[in-house]
């Protein structure tokens, strides 16, 4: 799977991380489109591949009064609108199998859900549209068991597949990131560290999940160190208020300085690995 076979992708000659990054879910389309509209500019500024992110719709949410989305088509209409607006790639998340066929009208990057990985059929739609998949690794399974999901893919006669690492269960109100399962699943897939996520603490008694965006630095440069390809931020203008996940994303404000400092870090551990 080479960056340059996904349409619209700039800057894939850089020798940098990838960024999938937008909001956790699309709200509206004015809200898409600013914060597409800064994360381009910070990425082409630091040549960086960019991939905009936002869910069309969360169908895993504790509770049932808790945000879904604004209605489907309505959602990936946005999303193929920011596509247009600044010639960049997007990806969502899709939950069931007739919406891999949905969302491949309107996106280019399929992502299968951590709690859903497992799901043959599911990971066979995304993959049957010609779409690169992004298979989240399940906060229950061991990278080397990703494998079997990579292998899934390959088996309709696609290479398009990523692993994406969102941290493992750490007892049941708390997520942690193994590093040593990076290099393992690069064998398999190029592998993305999903630094937000990583940081969410779910199961709290209240039906909402927690996080430690204080963490969000710290996680993502341990990444970087060791040698993920691509990174996975989500991002908000208003995260105390933002409808779905705000507890763990980065405040837009503080993403410019944050990849800053993740290019220099990676231009560092590249010319190590080259001396």
């Amino acid at each position: 799977m080479n960056l340059q076979d996904i349409p619209k992708i700039k800057h894939h000659n850089a020798n940098n991380f990838f960024l999938l990054c937008g909001p956790c879910a699309i709200e509206s389309e004015d809200m898409a489109l600013l914060i597409a509209e800064k994360v381009v500019s910070i990425t082409n500024k630091l040549e960086i591949p960019y991939v905009f992110k936002g869910s069309f719709k969360k169908a895993n949410r504790s509770r049932i009064d808790s945000f879904t989305g604004i209605g489907d088509e309505k959602a990936l209409k946005i999303l193929q609108k920011v596509s247009n607006t600044f010639d960049i790639p997007t990806v969502t998340d899709i939950h069931e199998i007739s919406d891999a066929a949905l969302a491949a009208q309107y996106v280019d990057v399929l992502q299968i859900p951590a709690f859903l990985v497992r799901q043959t059929d599911l990971v066979v739609a995304a993959a049957e549209t010609g779409k690169v998949v992004n298979l989240k690794k399940g906060q229950f399974m061991s990278p080397e068991s990703m494998k079997h999901a990579v292998q899934k893919v390959k088996d309709t006669g696609s290479d398009k597949a990523w692993i994406t690492d969102r941290g493992t269960m750490f007892g049941y109100q708390d997520m942690i990131v193994d590093f040593r399962g990076i290099p393992t699943m690069r064998q398999y897939a190029p592998t993305v560290l999903d630094v937000t996520h990583s940081l969410q603490q779910p199961n709290q008694s209240a039906g909402v999940t927690g996080g430690r965006p204080d963490m969000i630095e710290t996680i993502a440069r341990a990444g970087i160190v060791n040698h993920v390809d691509g990174l996975f931020i989500e991002t908000h203008f208003d995260p105390a208020n933002a409808k779905s996940d705000g507890a763990n994303m980065l405040h837009l404000d503080n993403l410019e300085s944050l990849l800053t400092n993740l290019v220099a870090i990676r231009k560092v551990v590249e010319s190590l690995k080259n001396s």
